[in-house]
């Protein structure tokens, strides 16, 4: 640890599956930074279930109450029935409104160079509020299925003033917002109206606003990413646009993600589990390190969190160490040992 830096107290959750191999790489990589994380470790997921019952922990929450900040690995999640998300319980929990997902390359010569982009998602309405139920009929339980999505004023004043204040803060030139108010013009028509009122009112000249439509959306990150900058838009929205922006940088294994509230921030590997190839050795650490890069940042010190993205970008592009994913043959181990070597050679 940095000696000038006084400890900042942070919650670790390794997570599940390949989770506690890519936490690991991520602490020897902090470490060697002398990054200034007083880590508390618990546990959450399948994890904290079989350790005690729960997916979500009492302890695991206090910690992060105290501590206000956590660094997670990916958390298991039963498809279509068993516990509910413990990632959607922690936004919840913490009224974590905003989901950032920043997405740059770093391998050239992919299918799409230079790519930087930033999405950022609300994160706590939408679709996502998990209001459901089913209606039975003719003896068929599940007959029908339900779900009400819900946006309010507040909560798109506040995502859309975020994306606005992150554009500004960063430097960034455009802002664009994304909808389906042609045929949901309640739900996300509220989210629409609410983005043009905030940029007519306190934004309008400092940066570029647009609109556009998801589905269009889609295709023209397809097509042309270039055109786009910062991109705001709703829950469900931005949890599929994320992934597809991923994509456009190599994949989930080069994409760190934010979760943000007035009181707390928890920073992931945006992920799954992988569990077919825990304790294989060969998980891509890099989304968890550059999720840890951006917790530096967001504890003001960039120094330290633009250190190690360099030590990234060094170790894939010159020393071509590389982990399978990636197109080369590195270990987990392997990848992380050379990281470390170029971040001491940097200090």
């Amino acid at each position: 640890m940095n000696s000038t830096s006084p400890p900042i107290a942070a919650t670790l959750i390794p997570g599940d599956g390949i989770g506690p191999e890519i936490t690991a790489a991520t602490l020897e990589a902090l470490d060697a930074l002398g990054a200034p994380f007083k880590w508390d470790q618990q546990v959450a997921g399948m994890a904290g279930v079989n350790a005690c019952g729960d997916p979500l922990p009492p302890a695991c929450l206090d910690s992060i109450r105290s501590s206000k900040l956590a660094l997670k690995g990916p958390l298991e999640t039963p498809i279509g029935g068993g516990y509910r998300s413990s990632n959607v319980r922690l936004r919840e929990e913490f009224k974590l409104y905003a989901n950032l997902r920043p997405a740059r390359t770093i391998v050239p010569g992919g299918r799409y160079d230079n790519i930087d982009l930033v999405l950022v998602r609300e994160n706590n309405e939408g679709l996502y509020m998990g209001y459901e139920h089913f209606i039975p009929i003719d003896g068929d339980p599940h007959a029908v299925g339900m779900s009400t999505g819900i946006n309010t004023r507040q909560g798109c004043r506040r995502i859309v003033h975020f994306a606005f204040e992150y554009a500004l803060r960063k430097g960034r030139k455009k802002v664009t917002v994304v909808h389906k108010a042609n045929i949901m013009k309640a739900l996300t028509g509220i989210f629409l109206e609410t983005a043009r009122e905030i940029y007519e009112a306190q934004y309008k000249g400092r940066l570029e606003f647009e609109e556009v439509i998801v589905d269009a959306c889609a295709m023209k990150l397809v097509m042309n990413p270039w055109q786009f900058d910062v991109l705001v838009t709703t829950n469900l929205f931005g949890d599929i646009l994320s992934d597809e922006i991923a994509g456009l940088v190599g994949g989930l294994g080069m994409a760190p993600g934010a979760n943000i509230g007035e009181h707390a921030a928890i920073f992931e590997a945006v992920h799954g589990s992988a569990p077919d190839i825990a304790g294989k050795g060969i998980a891509n650490p890099i989304a968890l390190m550059l999720a840890a890069a951006m917790m530096l940042d967001h504890v003001n010190r960039p120094d330290l969190g633009d250190r190690l993205r360099k030590a990234i970008d060094a170790t894939l592009n010159v020393d071509q160490v590389r982990t399978g994913d990636l197109g080369g043959k590195a270990s987990t181990r392997e990848f992380t040992a050379a990281l470390v070597q170029r971040i001491r050679a940097s200090a």
